[in-house]
């Protein structure tokens, strides 16, 4: 196909947005790709829809490869099927009600409703089962940020599979696993397949996959390039303290006025790293005493995973009343709640809190001076080393674009989707559940395929193949090299604008197709034109006659 830019709205921009700092966000917008509507809430323009249905057709193509099937399911859902399930009450959920005060929401993701459907499989014969759709969705996110990365409405691939047991659900993630894989390597992003929590998604186990740019997620590699997780469940050894002089048993300080690990550090003259920070959080009404080293953060989303439930920190007031002391000073000896203990404080002796407002305990040793329980509860930091081999561990942000769970029976049992056996026992469906942002991944390639001029789209997702620009009075000789290229099978973007040449080089490198094609003075006297790739810079003279497809 050839498509007039002089007909066409593509409304580029010299200026990025104020508050833009991604990447992405910045040149999506200059290119003319996408407009904010309000915080978080995107309008595809015409260039940026053609390339977001190009990445929807790439995982189309892959899903289908793997015998899933397609479908549409509503936006609107009834708030029952999520209430059975216990997750009505999550806060991101949009919720609403009709005329006849009847509840609805608008959902994240279809396990409920995608289960309502599965209740029709009968048999045992009827399974495996594999359904995917590409569909609205809707998040209360309370910070969008970075254009397409973050928003309160996007549109996923969400795809769901039924088995009969765990060896066909294993079987299922692997076939997604293998799916994504070549999703993203069509699309030419780096990613990296990472264990991750499964957080309001449940079930045994899932998968993410991280693009290294800028993200809200936290990517951790080994140097050595055997160790790659999401923050929320990387592992790191942390440096070995420089430990005091050992003690028989904790020796009470006074630390008058002194609250902080670096002031406690500095004024008993120890290692950061030799102390412990106390961490109270509340969960189902019950404190719980969580312990990290002092020069460690206690990571959220790992003790949420420790602990089996929500939690939130604990108040001065609640502090004061377990561990009668203020919160700067207090520790595990001596108190008679739950100690849940990073794994990096079971060897050595710490400065830890007395639970005696200004005073300190040095030469505290889990075992002999309090019991706890331990968890890897800190977060990996630069500097750590890979658990597996040693080498140093590196940190960068990344853009989640795809998720795969596990769900088991979560949604099954409440739900009360079952089938048959051949034994004719009726067993609940295994389930499992496969995500992929379309628009993220858009943002991701983006952030990885660009350069100081502009976006640098790989072929298999350009909006079209090949940018062709027509110098001022040559617009006639350009209408005769679309035809041939669209007739060679490109889809081609033919700037005919009434435009200086510099302005159209300088939006042909912004929007970014694979490959310009410059029909110039010199081509009125030898037939030839100037074919550029975008990515590379590499140009070439090739006569018009010889053209043939440019992909």
């Amino acid at each position: 196909m050839i498509a007039r830019a002089s007909q066409l709205f593509i409304p580029t921009l010299r200026d990025p947005p104020a508050d833009a700092e991604a990447v992405s966000h910045k040149l999506l917008v200059r290119g003319g790709y996408i407009r904010q509507v309000s915080a978080g809430v995107w309008t595809f323009l015409p260039l940026g829809w053609r390339t977001h249905e190009k990445v929807v057709q790439v995982i189309r193509e892959e899903m289908d490869a793997i015998g899933a099937q397609e479908m549409l399911m509503p936006v609107l859902t009834p708030a029952e099927l999520w209430k059975a399930t216990n997750r009505y009450d999550i806060p991101e959920i949009f919720k609403l009600r009709d005329r006849n005060d009847r509840e609805f929401i608008l959902p994240m993701t279809h396990e409920e409703t995608v289960t309502f459907h599965a209740r029709e499989i009968r048999s045992y014969r009827d399974l495996p089962q594999m359904l995917y759709h590409f569909q609205t969705k809707d998040r209360d996110e309370p910070r969008p940020r970075a254009g397409l990365i973050r928003v309160r409405e996007f549109i996923m691939k969400d795809s769901y599979s039924f088995d009969r047991d765990e060896e066909g659900l294993t079987k299922s993630f692997d076939l997604h696993k293998g799916a994504y894989d070549r999703i993203f390597e069509r699309c030419e992003l780096e990613v990296y397949a990472v264990q991750a929590e499964s957080g309001m998604m449940g079930g045994s186990a899932s998968m993410d996959f991280l693009a290294p740019g800028d993200g809200s997620n936290t990517l951790v590699t080994c140097e050595r390039g055997d160790y790659a997780a999401d923050l929320e469940i990387a592992r790191g050894i942390p440096r070995s303290p420089e430990f005091p002089a050992t003690l028989n048993a904790p020796e009470e300080v006074e630390t008058p006025g002194v609250g902080t690990i670096e002031d406690v550090a500095k004024l008993l003259s120890v290692d950061e790293a030799a102390t412990s920070k106390a961490m109270p959080v509340v969960m189902n009404g019950t404190v719980v005493l969580g312990l990290v080293r002092g020069d460690d953060r206690l990571d959220a989303g790992k003790m949420l995973e420790a602990l089996g439930g929500a939690y939130r920190p604990a108040t001065e007031d609640e502090i004061r009343e377990v561990f009668d002391a203020d919160p700067g000073s207090i520790g595990p000896v001596g108190v008679k709640v739950e100690v849940v203990a990073d794994e990096a404080l079971r060897e050595g002796q710490y400065v830890a809190g007395a639970n005696r407002t200004g005073h300190h305990l040095r030469g505290v040793e889990a075992g002999r001076d309090f019991e706890a329980r331990f968890a890897n509860i800190r977060e990996v930091r630069e500097g750590d080393t890979c658990p597996n081999c040693g080498g140093a561990l590196r940190l960068q942000s990344a853009i989640e674009v795809g998720h795969i769970f596990k769900l088991e029976t979560k949604y099954s049992k409440p739900l009360q989707a079952t089938y048959l056996d051949e034994d004719g026992q009726e067993k609940l469906l295994i389930m499992g559940s496969y995500g992929i942002g379309p628009g993220r991944t858009m943002a991701a390639i983006v952030e990885q395929h660009h350069d100081e001029d502009g976006i640098q789209w790989p072929a298999a997702v350009a909006p079209y193949d090949v940018h062709l620009v027509a110098l001022p009075g040559l617009e006639e000789r350009a209408a005769e090299v679309a035809a041939r290229l669209d007739e060679a099978g490109d889809d081609v973007l033919l700037d005919d604008r009434d435009q200086r040449a510099g302005e159209k080089f300088a939006d042909a490198d912004l929007i970014g197709l694979p490959v310009r094609v410059t029909v110039g003075k010199k081509t009125l006297d030898d037939g030839a034109v100037d074919i550029r790739s975008r990515t590379s810079g590499e140009e070439k003279r090739v006569a018009i006659d010889e053209l043939g497809s440019l992909r």
